[in-house]
């Protein structure tokens, strides 16, 4: 299957993401003066290569880098993600002039929804408020999975800021995604290509390949 080769990440079964023409660097969550996340900050970029393994199972010694760890563990990476598009199962809340879109299934818990006096789901209702709506599409647009999009209508399709295609190592979490990157199954059939996306690397994740947040349940470290 022919696939845009500048930019992919193809899952090998029961091993590592190999990962080609797409960069590769840390990110962390920027706090506010409260302790809640406000954007991200982009570390200095890695350089593995034109191609390069990333770990799935959570278990390499070099981490985020495959050492073939999965082997030994006998890992099992079946990926149980549902393959239908993100449209079929998006919650709609409508706004003035703008309707903000919910896949819930996506969430990685990284609290970009929520702040210290508001969350996305408050400030949707607000948003004939130039400041709610400013302050709602930062929100949405900080979210590492893609959980969370919106549109302007009479468009339907997502509004999304062009993202450079790399992938974004978040410290003792998932591998974050960006800039619309072929990600193709072990079975070699692609999934919804999205802007934002958040991918498993601790190895427990119960909708793989995708992280559901449960790096934090079993204290998952770089």
């Amino acid at each position: 299957m022919a696939h845009d080769q500048e930019s992919l990440i193809r899952i090998k079964e029961n091993g590592p993401y190999r990962v080609s023409g797409a960069g590769l660097l840390w990110m962390r969550p920027v706090m506010n003066d409260a302790g809640r996340p406000i954007g991200w900050d982009r570390g200095k970029p890695l350089d593995p290569g034109k191609s390069y393994a990333l770990c799935r199972c959570g278990r390499s010694s070099n981490k985020p880098f495959c050492d073939g760890s999965h082997v030994e563990a006998r890992f099992d990476g079946t990926e149980t993600a549902e393959r239908s598009a993100a449209a079929m199962r998006r919650r709609n809340f409508n706004g003035r002039g703008l309707v903000m879109t919910d896949v819930k299934k996506f969430c990685v818990h990284a609290g970009f929804c929520v702040s210290e006096k508001t969350d996305v789901w408050e400030l949707v209702k607000k948003t004939e408020d130039p400041a709610a709506r400013m302050e709602l599409i930062r929100m949405i647009r900080s979210c590492p999975s893609g959980r969370l999009e919106y549109a302007e209508p009479p468009i339907d399709a997502p509004v999304e800021e062009k993202l450079p295609r790399e992938i974004g190592i978040i410290e003792n979490g998932p591998l974050y995604a960006r800039g619309r990157i072929v990600l193709e199954g072990a079975d070699r059939r692609p999934y919804e290509r999205r802007n934002r996306v958040t991918l498993c690397r601790c190895g427990a994740s119960k909708n793989k390949p995708f992280c559901d947040g449960t790096h934090t349940e079993i204290g998952f470290r770089d």
